[in-house]
């Protein structure tokens, strides 16, 4: 049986002198835990590791596999030799089966899980290779030898009919296991648990240790410090500003910091060195982690000092002097402390469930949770290009610029001088020492605090760079994050697949015409229609709609008026510098259509576009309400013919030209045979006059939504959602609120322009579905809509995010966020003017395919606003925005 206990295997401990490129070895050995016991052997073992069962054929490997741990767990080599040649006896298949069991090991090892391999493992050869996979996944071996004398196993060999070996096996594993037992330490393993005897083998119990950087249940808040340096002044200043009180000893010296209710503070190492009282930052910190009130993890300069302090031969260099000399002044007990103090300090935390990562040089997503010590090593000095700069320093490996982890990533260790996110990574080494500023960010609000250095205690060897790790902006989009199949989780509709042909069509369209892609947040989900109505004369009809939200259990819904424009996304900054500062690329901001484009070729028209919605946003006070320098907006931009006038020209404008060109002389000819006495041409006569009349019809319909435009007279902006600000996804606030901001935009516009606004309100009833009379009352003003030769409407849930009600045991799925319910002469446009001579055929129209288009589309629009609002990088907001654009290459009917 297994065990769990919150104890955990040391870190490994780095050799290696101050250079980051040096190599670290790994420490440490199993103790006290295999000292004999005649209860119960209580065997440790890191809850990631690789165990290695070592044992003559019949020693029970295989039976102790079973009992003490998880058949996933247990990799044995009968299985894969079985797996290989349908016998699991079948010797002559061994180096094929191994190969299996090296492969599916690796695949464990790599996805982080326990593993246990079943084979003898007898000869150093056949261990070595399994050592070496350990240490190619950054995992402790252990080794658990079951030695049981060779005539018990013979016997127990006998006793099965399928284990038909030669007399000379058993004897020659024996020999060769009395050969490996005093050497698995120096071959690699970091534990040996020797069991002698049959008794010991049955009394053993495994205890799975959690790996001492496995903080994942303390989920904060935190507030993470950066290097500090020996700058206690600045770090008090910095513990204060960040509601600390600071606890005195007798003497007036800070040995702890209280922190605000329920926050720990977290430091990532490089506490010592070049300032000017190192001792008074490590009483202050020691003391805190000694009181529970914060977490500390190793830096390069903390391990240097503390091999000094060991008395081991180290370079004095890079203000170690300094760290020294400071601390001889202090009594040798505080001394001890430190060393005893430096020596526990764990490479990096795994805290917040795995969602956040602390160390000191920053660390690869392979490396997390990892113990080894080129995990350590990468935790405390970081990579290297294996090239030097001119004052000879290493130069660093933008790790950070690869990054692609889910979780956020901060660290010290190169000095920037403003931080800033990159990749869901975070430098807060800001020069506190060389005259800068001490950071910290508080998690998980993403806040960064700093205050500034009192001066420059120590004189850099080169200055602070602005292209420092931290300082750059990532890559936005790589082709491994959107080649191929995907799959992205999302919070409301889980995980969701893209084609790798519709992901392949989504990159055409993303390199070849999308607008800058640092820009592009966010795309419209398409909108499914309302269920077909069975009404005569009629395809879509408001009634479907209340009746679908009424099955599923939305009581409240709202109508907006749909206006016959096109699709417009625009980001609006409150001043000239807003977009640039949170986006990147300077200017006011950008409009885009649902594929990514920009809006208008026109940039002078873009801008003044733009800068008419900044100013009725800022007199509306939204950008103050909100807390944001900038907003994202839904909208639709009129006229249709803004963006669509060569569509009009080639396709709507040639099918009435044609239809106006032909038709009426074909019903003059046919009422003209038709007096002269032919009555076989009255049905056809009256069949022409209905397509005529049709065909006036269609041209009028499309009419209605082109105009001409100069610069911005003429054009209409009908915004319906403001989607996101600073920090928050606003598409999920109910649809009351947006319509409110929406009516303070419009009002704003209409005082500073009175004689033509650009903004347009647009029209809405509140419904209960459940109502007859709100049902009646919102179908009459539909028809009123669409009669005066309105597009239709969209219903939506008043509530916004909505799920369905739950069946057999099943939570409810998401509810579609709104039904387009067009009318009867705006359909012509879509189905052709005699639409309504094939309603029949029509009512055969599946819908299944675009509502769950739909829905899927709207979730990862959710998606990519919450990635937006939580402040991830990039890359990761553009996973479910390159997903929608990816969604759209499905095929699907266009006209729904």
């Amino acid at each position: 049986m297994t065990e769990q206990t919150p104890d955990a295997t040391a870190d490994a401990t780095v050799t290696d002198d101050a250079a980051a490129t040096d190599a670290a070895t790994d420490t440490g050995t199993d103790a006290a835990t295999d000292t004999p016991d005649a209860a119960v052997r209580r065997l440790q073992i890191t809850d990631l590791a690789l165990v290695v069962l070592v044992g003559t054929s019949g020693a029970g490997k295989s039976t102790f596999a079973r009992t003490h741990f998880a058949p996933t767990q247990v990799i044995s080599s009968d299985f894969c030799r079985g797996l290989v040649s349908d016998d699991e006896n079948d010797q002559s298949a061994s180096a094929e089966a191994f190969e299996l069991l090296h492969h599916i090991v690796g695949k464990r090892l790599a996805a982080g899980r326990l593993t246990v391999v079943d084979a003898t493992n007898v000869q150093q050869a056949a261990r070595k290779q399994l050592i070496e996979l350990a240490r190619q996944h950054d995992v402790l071996p252990v080794a658990i030898v079951l030695d049981v004398p060779p005539g018990l196993c013979a016997e127990r060999n006998r006793q099965r009919p399928d284990r038909d070996f030669g007399a000379h096996v058993i004897p020659r594993q024996h020999r060769e296991l009395r050969r490996s037992l005093r050497g698995l330490e120096r071959e690699g393993f970091r534990r040996v648990h020797h069991l002698r005897g049959p008794a010991e083998v049955e009394s053993a119990r495994i205890v799975l240790e959690r790996r001492w950087n496995d903080l994942r249940e303390r989920t904060g808040p935190f507030d993470i410090v950066g290097d500090v340096h020996g700058c206690r002044a600045e770090l008090e200043t910095l513990l204060g500003e960040l509601g600390y009180a600071l606890v005195r000893d007798e003497l007036g010296r800070p040995v702890d910091a209280l922190p605000p209710s329920g926050r720990t503070a977290v430091f990532v190492g490089d506490l010592v060195d070049r300032g000017p009282d190192t001792p008074g930052v490590l009483r202050l910190v020691m003391g805190m982690v000694a009181a529970g009130h914060a977490l500390c993890v190793p830096g390069n300069h903390e391990n240097k000092l503390g091999r000094a302090l060991s008395g081991r031969q180290v370079t004095v260099s890079h203000g170690l002097q300094e760290s020294l000399d400071q601390l001889a002044a202090e009594p040798p007990e505080f001394v001890a402390e430190v060393r005893a103090f430096i020596r526990d300090l764990v490479s990096h935390y795994l805290l917040d469930g795995g969602r956040l990562v602390v160390c000191h040089a920053g660390l690869p997503e392979r490396y997390h949770g990892r113990t080894s010590g080129r995990v350590r090593s990468h935790a405390l000095y970081g990579d290297t290009t294996g090239e030097t700069d001119e004052y000879g320093l290493p130069v660093r490996y933008p790790w950070a610029e690869e990054y692609r982890g889910k979780a956020l990533v901060v660290y010290g260790h190169t000095p920037v001088p403003v931080p800033s996110f990159l990749n869901n990574t975070v430098c807060l080494d800001t020069g506190a020492v060389f005259g800068g500023s001490l950071t910290a960010l508080r998690y998980p609000e993403r806040e960064l605090v700093s205050v500034p250095a009192e001066r420059e205690w120590y004189a850099p060897v080169r200055r602070v760079a602005a292209d420092a790790p931290g300082a750059r902006d990532g890559r936005p989009l790589d082709l491994a994050d959107v080649a191929g199949r995907r799959v992205v989780e999302t919070a409301q509709h889980g995980r969701i697949a893209v084609r790798e042909e519709n992901a392949a069509a989504a990159l055409e369209v993303m390199s070849r015409f999308a607008l800058d892609p640092r820009l592009l947040s966010w795309l419209p989900p398409t909108m499914a229609p309302v269920p077909t109505s069975k009404r005569e004369g009629y395809l879509e009809h408001p009634e479907e709609a209340f009746a679908a939200y009424r099955a599923d259990g939305v009581a409240q819904v709202v109508c907006q008026e749909k206006h016959m424009g096109s699709r417009a996304v625009l980001l609006v900054g409150r001043d000239e510098g807003a977009v640039a500062r949170r986006f990147g690329p300077a200017g006011p901001g950008a409009i885009w259509t649902r594929t990514g484009r920009a809006f208008l070729a026109d940039r002078e028209l873009t801008a003044a576009l733009l800068d008419r919605v900044r100013a009725a946003a800022e007199a509306a006070g939204l950008f103050a309400e909100l807390e944001t320098d900038w907003l994202l907006l839904d909208a639709e931009l009129l006229p249709w013919s803004l963006k669509a006038v060569e569509l009009l020209r080639r396709q709507y404008a040639a099918v009435g030209a044609a239809a106006g060109a032909v038709l009426p002389e074909v019903v003059a000819a046919l009422r003209l045979a038709g007096g002269r006495g032919v009555p076989e041409l009255a049905e056809l006569t009256g069949r022409q006059q209905r397509r005529e009349v049709d065909a006036e019809a269609f041209g009028a319909a499309y009419r209605r939504y082109c105009w001409p435009t100069e610069g911005l007279s003429g054009v209409r902006l009908a915004p319906f959602q403001v989607l996101a600000a600073e920090r928050a996804n606003l598409a999920v606030r109910p649809h009351g609120e947006h319509l409110a901001w929406i009516d303070r935009l419009v009002a704003a516009d209409l005082a500073a322009h009175p004689a033509e606004p650009l903004l347009r309100e647009t029209g809405r009833m509140l419904v209960d579905t459940g109502d007859e009379e709100s049902v009646r009352a919102a179908t009459a003003w539909w028809e009123e809509l669409t009669g005066a030769g309105g597009e239709g409407m969209v219903v939506k849930p008043l509530a916004s995010l909505v799920r369905g009600r739950a069946g057999e045991g099943r939570p409810g799925g998401l509810v579609q966020p709104g039904l387009k319910v067009r009318g009867r002469e705006y359909l012509r446009i879509i189905y052709g003017p005699e639409y309504t001579e094939h309603l029949p055929a029509l009512r055969s129209r599946s819908l299944g395919h675009k509502r769950s288009l739909a829905l899927r589309e709207y979730a990862l629009g959710l998606e990519a606003l919450d990635r937006l609002a939580a402040g991830e990088p990039l890359w990761r907001v553009h996973e479910p925005v390159f997903a929608v654009l990816a969604l759209e290459s499905e095929p699907v009917d266009p006209r729904l």
